[in-house]
């Protein structure tokens, strides 16, 4: 059985205002073992997200009081688990907006109860799998070719066991999912990604070919690792490949 099935504890806020929608959400998601609490007031959303530190925030774009968007750009500086943002439009520029505020998922109304479940699964198991690739191995015959946790490109540092990264020293603005995508690309090297096996590797579901959610990060984190946005040498794109991370620049 899945880690995140048997998990009981992962406690869910649910932002919206659509009284109907909220409950039948949240009584599905407790059915399927999680702890979920409403809140349908975007003015109240920060405060609360800010004290409750749910492990995952559901939040609807569009709320009284205050619209996703502000919300999810308030608490990023002091919240650091996966935001799934709902949007009742199809326009992209709400995705890719969405995704520059911190977003780590997004979905389009009308949601459908087991596509959200899985949505929030994989995003769950992203922050399980990174506890316990973080966790200190009790193994005393580990090997010495394990993993790094921190790599150095020159003036350049991203330490994965402290989920930071510095650049000249000083430290790196990162979103959890800007960060996961940059150990990612680090971490490989050399090596050109896929936007296929980005997306695989991050979100636990196959990509589509329309997502535009790895182009987003990818241009957001350049200018934040001195990277040239027009013409990158750390982050390079390979046409019709994907992305290369060079160990270099």
């Amino acid at each position: 059985m899945d880690v995140i099935e048997q998990n009981e504890s992962w406690r869910i806020l649910i932002v919206e205002d659509d009284e109907r929608l909220a409950d039948l959400t949240k009584e599905y998601l407790e059915s399927n073992g999680l702890v979920v609490s409403v809140e349908a007031n975007g003015a109240h959303a920060v405060d609360r997200i800010k004290n409750e530190k749910p492990d995952l925030v559901v939040l609807d774009l569009m709320l009284p009081g205050e619209d996703g968007l502000s919300i999810c750009r308030k608490v990023r500086p002091y919240y650091n688990g996966p935001i799934l943002m709902l949007t009742a439009r199809t326009d992209d520029l709400d995705q890719v907006l969405g995704l520059e505020m911190g977003a780590d998922d997004y979905m389009s109304k009308p949601v459908r109860p087991r596509v959200l479940l899985a949505r929030i699964r994989a995003l769950l198991r992203r922050v399980t799998d990174q506890g316990a690739a973080d966790a200190p191995s009790t193994d005393s015959g580990s090997s010495n070719d394990e993993e790094p946790v921190r790599l150095v490109f020159n003036n350049l540092v991203v330490d994965r066991s402290m989920r930071e990264a510095w650049l000249n020293d000083e430290s790196i603005e990162l979103t959890s999912a800007e960060f996961d995508l940059l150990w990612l690309l680090s971490s490989s090297a050399g090596t050109v990604l896929s936007r296929e096996e980005i997306f695989t590797a991050l979100r636990g579901i196959e990509y589509d070919g329309q997502d535009r959610s790895i182009d987003v990060r990818v241009s957001r984190i350049r200018p934040k690792i001195g990277d040239d946005p027009v013409h990158p040498k750390r982050i390079k794109t390979v046409r019709s490949k994907g992305y290369l991370f060079v160990k270099e620049a």
